[in-house]
């Protein structure tokens, strides 16, 4: 765990230089932005493909992809007896037929992880992270998460992403944009 926390950090830190350093000198000595890569683009982008999951429907590329590593991390998370104790209330729900809450967990998800990578053309509007981990904001959490639990939500989250095909690099840079949350996050 200390080495994928390793990991993140150094793709952090990584990602944090190559942001600063993107930027092209001009003949006349002024500094011109070039126009960089976003996490989203390397993640399918903008590019229009079939929704498997929406039959005649359209998604981005980048969407679908972040969807589709959400999706296999929450069910990863829900067969984690050290994770699954704080989400009874979405377990019970899906147990019974209820996918209501799935879908919804799904979609706030996704659209955080949309916007935290780059995309232009979705937005966040759940709640904040430290309501959303908070018990007394949040009824659907059943307790507060610690740094354990946060590891061992970074470690599920490499095996979700790992079981869509996501590449190693990639885990990574999402796994960066995981960490920038840990302080909102761990609360205990």
């Amino acid at each position: 765990m200390k080495k994928t926390i390793s990991i993140l950090a150094a793709v952090a830190i990584a990602s944090g230089i190559a942001a600063t350093s993107s930027c092209k000198k001009k003949s006349d000595d002024s500094m011109t932005p070039v126009a960089t890569q976003t996490l989203y683009d390397s993640l399918g982008g903008t590019t229009m493909v079939a929704d498997p999951s929406n039959s005649g429907q359209m998604i981005e590329q980048g969407r679908l992809g972040i969807r589709s590593v959400v999706d296999s991390t929450i069910f990863v998370i829900a067969a984690d007896t050290a994770l699954n104790k704080f989400f009874p209330v979405l377990l019970s729900e899906v147990t019974a037929g209820n996918l209501s809450g799935f879908a919804a967990l799904s979609k706030n998800l996704t659209d955080f992880f949309c916007v935290a990578t780059g995309a232009q053309n979705f937005t966040y509007a759940g709640m904040d992270m430290v309501k959303a981990h908070d018990p007394a904001q949040n009824p659907r959490m059943n307790g507060k998460a610690g740094t354990a639990d946060f590891d061992q939500f970074v470690a599920d989250l490499v095996v979700g992403a790992k079981k869509v095909g996501l590449s190693d690099q990639l885990i990574g840079q999402v796994g960066a944009v995981v960490n920038t949350t840990r302080t909102q996050v761990v609360q205990k």
